[in-house]
């Protein structure tokens, strides 16, 4: 008896997805997210390197209290590098979970359910974030 299994390149494409289901996301979509997903990989490694080495090595002393984290985010370059680090790290995450949960085979309609759901989570992280950390800033 011959073996019976498809392989993911021999398997059809296009309008076979079966009654009931959508077609999932076209590769080019899914090869721009994984682009991303390297980029985004590779800042959050230089950005969390850079943190690391301003947080616990060229403050002297170390940032010991608040008042010295305030002071120290009041400097315009440092605010720059956390809060795109803020954004990064947010948008790696979530691309990486919405890699995860296509994994699964969904269909469009869901995937783009889960996109929406995702970017608005990603949205309402780094805005509050943003909100946290102008609190901190603004600090007596």
């Amino acid at each position: 008896m011959a073996d019976q299994r498809v392989s993911r390149d021999e398997a059809p494409v296009g309008g076979d997805a079966g009654p009931g289901q959508s077609e999932p996301m076209e590769s080019g979509t899914r090869t721009v997210g994984w682009l991303i997903q390297v980029v985004t990989g590779a800042l959050v490694l230089l950005l969390v390197t850079l943190h690391m080495i301003a947080n616990h090595f060229i403050v002297p002393n170390g940032l010991r209290n608040f008042s010295d984290v305030v002071d120290y985010l009041r400097t315009p370059i440092v605010l720059f590098f956390e809060v795109t680090f803020l954004v990064v790290v947010t948008w790696h995450g979530l691309l990486g979970l919405r890699a995860v949960l296509f994994d699964f085979g969904l269909s469009a309609r869901t995937e783009r359910l889960i996109t929406w759901v995702l970017t608005v989570v990603g949205v309402a992280t780094v805005g509050y974030g943003l909100w946290l950390t102008s609190v901190v800033i603004n600090w007596a």
